[in-house]
């Protein structure tokens, strides 16, 4: 078992910038393969960063959005920079305890967070 606690979101305005973060506990920390997750009213939960030894991004925050983890403190993080309204959502970290490349996909991942809302206004 995985457990995963996120924390970060908030209101911010066009252009702003917001850290995101997210715990886990329950397995080492070091194995797991994380991915950060969107999902806007009345939309599909979609793919926004990766992060194994290496990273990956969805194109649309490519440039703006960075991951990158801690594991000595068991986080991983998405720091979020240039945000658009666009980018309002209800953010998810999600753990892969049996990494075998795949990352793109919600079914990818075993274990969720509950969730941070990003409200950006304009």
């Amino acid at each position: 078992q995985v457990q995963l606690v996120e924390s970060g979101g908030g209101l911010v305005q066009t252009g702003g910038s917001l850290r995101l973060s997210c715990t886990a506990s329950g397995r080492t920390f070091s194995t797991l393969s994380m991915g950060w997750f969107r999902q806007a009213p009345g939309k599909e939960r979609e793919f926004v960063a990766h992060i194994t030894w290496s990273t990956h991004y969805a194109d649309s925050v490519k440039g703006r959005f960075t991951i990158s983890r801690d594991n000595a403190k068991n986080t991983v993080y998405l720091q979020m920079n240039s945000l658009k309204p666009e980018d309002t959502a209800v953010y998810y970290c999600a753990a892969d305890i049996n990494y075998s490349g795949n990352y793109y996909y919600a079914k990818d991942y075993e274990y969720w967070g509950q969730g941070t809302q990003v409200t950006v206004s304009s």
